[in-house]
């Protein structure tokens, strides 16, 4: 099950009410097209299944599905500055004079231009999960930026869709602390074997524990000393493990031997509808569960429309999260 590895959990505007018809026909209108030849980047919808001309909402047990696509091609740097230089000199030899920073700047675009349909192309798929009852959006993805662009693109979609970051009651990096200090973490929850700690000061030093025990004193004295928790691995009712940020991130998620008992076998289709069901429903317990255990949820405030992205100027979009790590997988 890999439908998530690491997500970020919004809070939908509960006001937002679209059926999946209503849904369906918003995502058509973004539906993602292929990069042309010197186009170096198009994004969009498609079908979660991967089948052509399918659904862009798929609804499994009442949980909806769909998936972001961002393909792009970059032409190397070295490629171009040798290119430049190139023309630079035919320039400076034929006329005599060399070209000027502007003249340069409108020289390099218009190499890559040129060099564009030459270029590798690619891609990475995004999944997001709309839970409508619980008004809650999950997308599959450690990368802050990315993920405000699937948001953007909801927002464009979707009318009346707005959404805001999670906020607990208490800081998940002062929960972590204290998990560690009193070795004693929520219900249901226990301490693995990774952490890192950095340092609140000008020294910026960071610690990292990989396979290694917590309960020792040794990591008690570095958060004595000042340290903050940024990560901690743990692992919920023996069913998933993962770990958890400072900024709420939820990182390498691996859903446990016994997890899934039963849905292996059968058809393709059956075995994604049995994955999603599997990955939503134990998330779907995993998040209250760590929510609850961070002080509950800080209300609902979604920016106003004055404080969101320019390419979202009249509707709402969320904040960027502080300490999201660039994915470990990213593409681009």
């Amino acid at each position: 099950m890999s439908v998530f590895k690491n997500v970020i959990v919004y809070r939908i505007e509960p006001a937002w009410s679209q059926s999946l018809t209503e849904a369906e026909e918003g995502l058509a209108k973004q539906r993602f097209v292929p990069c042309g030849p010197s186009q170096e980047k198009s994004a969009g919808w498609v079908e979660p299944r991967g089948e052509a001309n399918g659904p862009l909402v798929e609804s499994i047990d009442g949980q909806w599905l769909v998936e972001y696509m961002i393909e792009s091609k970059q032409v190397p740097g070295s490629v171009v500055r040798r290119k430049l230089d190139e023309r630079c000199a035919q320039i400076e030899t034929t006329t005599g004079r060399k070209p000027g920073k502007k003249e340069k700047k409108e020289l390099k675009e218009d190499i890559t231009l040129e060099l564009l349909p030459m270029a590798f192309t690619r891609s990475a798929r995004v999944t997001v999960w709309i839970d409508k009852a619980e008004n809650r959006l999950v997308i599959n993805c450690g990368n802050a930026a990315r993920a405000d662009e699937v948001v953007t693109s909801l927002v464009k979609s979707l009318d009346g869709f707005a959404v805001a970051l999670i906020n607990t009651q208490i800081e998940p990096a002062a929960a972590m602390a204290n998990w560690l200090l009193t070795q004693e973490p929520p219900a249901g929850f226990s301490i693995d074997r990774e952490c890192e700690l950095k340092a609140s000061d000008d020294s910026k030093a960071v610690v990292r524990y990989a396979k290694h025990a917590l309960d020792i004193d040794e990591v008690k004295q570095h958060i004595t000393d000042g340290k903050r928790p940024t990560r901690l691995a743990l692992t919920w009712d023996d069913r998933v493990s993962f770990e958890l940020t400072h900024g709420l991130l939820i990182r390498k998620i691996t859903f446990l031997e016994g997890t899934g008992d039963g849905a292996a076998g059968g058809k393709k289709e059956d075995n994604f509808d049995a994955d999603v069901a599997i990955a939503t429903g134990e998330l779907g317990q995993l998040v209250p569960a760590l929510l609850d255990a961070l002080g509950g949820e800080a209300a609902f405030s979604a920016a106003p429309p004055d404080e969101a992205p320019k390419a979202t100027a009249t509707a709402t979009a969320p904040a960027t999260q502080a300490d999201t790590p660039e994915e470990e997988d990213a593409p681009f």
